[in-house]
């Protein structure tokens, strides 16, 4: 099975991607396959207005990880009381309607403040539901991230947020597997 972990912003050296560098070890250990898509390697050319109209193929890559995954896992930073612009740019360069129907997706939701992104989460997953993903029905909010992960960024230093990103990637495994087997049945 292939997971495929987006880091939700294009911010450099961000907390999204440190989160979701911790999410990719663990699944990893777990013994699936792994992409990780940070948005901060997404090429400037992309942000282009002409974009729209004509995707560049310097896309391609993500585009690739999206349609060959099993599973969509996002880590979703809150700006501004949403999640950033970088990432809905990112869902309208996808290929519609294909690229997320039919997905299984979940999300981390992290943010400095006391409300861990629940507005952003929620929001995010009004778009995916829109392009008919299969959504999760757990997620993780991870506030106050700040004093949750570790000076170097690879570990938390909380064992309760350990604790709960090991209990959603190993439910989403599951649900993952079990969507698959669901669409062999239906088709």
């Amino acid at each position: 099975m292939i997971i495929t972990i987006i880091a939700g912003t294009n911010r450099k050296n961000s907390n999204s991607g440190k989160i979701a560098r911790i999410i990719k070890e663990k699944v990893e250990n777990s013994g699936d396959e792994v992409k990780l898509l940070d948005l901060v390697d997404m090429p400037s050319e992309l942000f282009g207005p002409e974009s729209y109209g004509d995707t560049p193929t310097s896309f391609a890559p993500f585009q690739d990880a999206i349609t060959h995954t099993d599973g969509i896992l996002t880590v979703v930073p809150e700006y501004n009381g949403s999640y950033p612009g970088a990432l809905k740019f990112f869902i309208d360069l996808l290929k519609f309607p294909e690229s997320l129907q039919g997905k299984p997706s979940c999300f981390v939701g992290i943010s400095a403040g006391v409300f861990g992104s629940l507005r952003s989460v929620e929001q995010l997953q009004m778009v995916f539901q829109y392009r008919n993903a299969i959504q999760f029905n757990q997620y993780v909010i991870l506030p106050k991230v700040n004093e949750k992960l570790a000076a170097d960024g690879l570990s938390f230093l909380d064992d309760a947020s350990d604790t709960r990103i090991d209990n959603l990637i190993r439910s989403f495994q599951s649900f993952c597997c079990y969507s698959a087997k669901a669409e062999i049945i239906y088709q």
